[in-house]
């Protein structure tokens, strides 16, 4: 029986290896990315009213429109984003994670970044990589979250929506990620 078991977890683990590794290598440009950034908002706006009313106050969102996440017992996910100050893109980002245990499939979703400090906003123009869950305190908004939001309960550095969820995946998290400036072609 553990003979069993460790065949059948050989198979799966080289499946989802040669899954991941077939899968083709895209850079998108610039363009591409503030196309897609600019449908992402639209569609959480339309989702969430709460999330365009915290736009209005933020000094700055990161947008990452697709973010891809897959994994069998080891799993992964990367996007790329741009950040926006005052609705023109100022820098672009790349987000990754790993993670290692109990977790198979694959999904895509996106996430957008409020900062509604200075602080934090410069904590990221600054940092070298930002690995989320040190520096500024990110609050994650989930739609119940959203709908108690007011001008007076806001005093975190970033508000985190994630939207627009496709695929089989448990978990959407920020916790481990890791930010880093790029730059795409134009």
């Amino acid at each position: 029986m553990v003979q069993t078991r460790r065949s059948l977890l050989t198979v799966l683990a080289g499946l989802g290896g040669l899954t991941l590794a077939g899968a083709p290598a895209f850079a998108a440009s610039a363009r591409e990315i503030n196309a897609a950034a600019s449908r992402a908002l639209d569609t959480l706006y339309e989702t969430q009213p709460k999330a365009r009313e915290l736009s209005r106050r933020a000094k700055a969102i990161l947008v990452f429109p697709a973010i891809y996440k897959g994994g069998l017992i080891i799993g992964a996910q990367t996007g790329d984003g741009v950040l926006r100050v005052g609705g023109r893109p100022e820098a672009y980002y790349n987000i990754s994670a790993a993670s290692f245990g109990l977790q198979a499939g694959g999904q895509r979703f996106s996430y957008a970044l409020f900062f509604m400090n200075e602080a934090a906003l410069q904590y990221l123009r600054k940092s070298d990589g930002w690995s989320v869950g040190s520096g500024p305190s990110v609050v994650v908004v989930d739609k119940g979250a959203a709908a108690s939001l007011t001008s007076t309960t806001l005093s975190q550095d970033v508000y985190a929506f994630p939207f627009g969820q496709q695929g089989l995946m448990a978990g959407i998290g920020l916790e481990g990620s890791k930010i880093t400036r790029i730059h795409p072609g134009p």
